[in-house]
């Protein structure tokens, strides 16, 4: 079908955005709404769950061959990520997230103009934390984006990230490849509700999570390849869309 061929190049094109920075939601969700207007939201984003935590669990198994991860706070703050996800997904069924749509692009214009503004943030990996302390900085990270992924979701790489070199002192190649190991718990936690409530066109996904996992790695390879440097451009460029979907999604639609 012409619909899924169409969805097989989204999901690739979403792989490499998301492998990179974050941000392969910005391309994938919006394609499912559009080649399947008349199928229900919560199956849509489902389906998109489906593919892309394949893709993103392809991209983490790159990223940790070739850069030094630290695995004891970071497994804590993915197992929190994991039970935050969760807890989003369920508090999102009873508490209304228009005041967080429309907060959404004002925040992540504040995230964009800090970037900007220290050109030098993100391009040396200089970790903050050590010991008891970076346990719980780190996994304070993977429980708040935990939560909002599970709750909300747009943005969720991008906010990882900046996290991850803004508090944690993180570069931005060491922090897009913790905040992979993070999203895959996110999106297992947010896809095992749906998939449990019957919300996932699981053959759709499939062919969808081949493509995304061809995408991820293309896209891992060139992060790896070109550094921290690479990456912080990507990252101002993915968040600057997220900026104009966010506010055209708050105010405009």
């Amino acid at each position: 079908m012409i619909e899924w061929a169409w969805m097989a190049v989204a999901s690739l094109t979403a792989g490499f955005m998301d492998a990179i920075v974050g941000g392969g939601g910005l391309v994938l969700v919006p394609a499912l709404f559009a080649a399947f207007p008349d199928t229900a939201g919560a199956t849509l984003l489902g389906t998109n769950k489906s593919a892309s935590v394949w893709g993103t669990m392809a991209s983490a198994a790159q990223y940790v061959r070739r850069v030094h991860l630290r695995w004891r706070p970071l497994a804590l703050a993915a197992l929190l990520a994991f039970g935050g996800s969760l807890a989003g997904a369920w508090v999102v069924t009873w508490v209304p997230t228009d005041a967080l749509r429309k907060a959404l692009p004002v925040i992540l214009g504040a995230l964009l103009l800090y970037t900007l503004a220290r050109k030098d943030l993100g391009l040396t990996h200089r970790p903050r934390f050590s010991g008891t302390a970076e346990l719980v900085a780190t996994g304070a990270v993977g429980l708040l984006l935990g939560f909002y992924d599970g709750f909300f979701g747009p943005g969720t790489g991008s906010f990882l990230i900046f996290l991850f070199v803004r508090w944690l002192g993180h570069d931005f190649l060491h922090a897009s490849a913790s905040a992979k190991v993070i999203n895959i718990m996110t999106n297992l936690g947010a896809l095992l509700l749906f998939g449990l409530k019957g919300h996932v066109i699981w053959m759709l996904g499939l062919t969808m999570a081949v493509a995304n996992i061809a995408g991820s790695l293309i896209g891992t390879r060139l992060a790896l390849r070109h550094g921290a440097g690479f990456v912080r451009g990507a990252f101002i460029v993915v968040v600057s869309a997220l900026i104009c979907k966010t506010a055209y999604d708050a105010f405009l639609r």
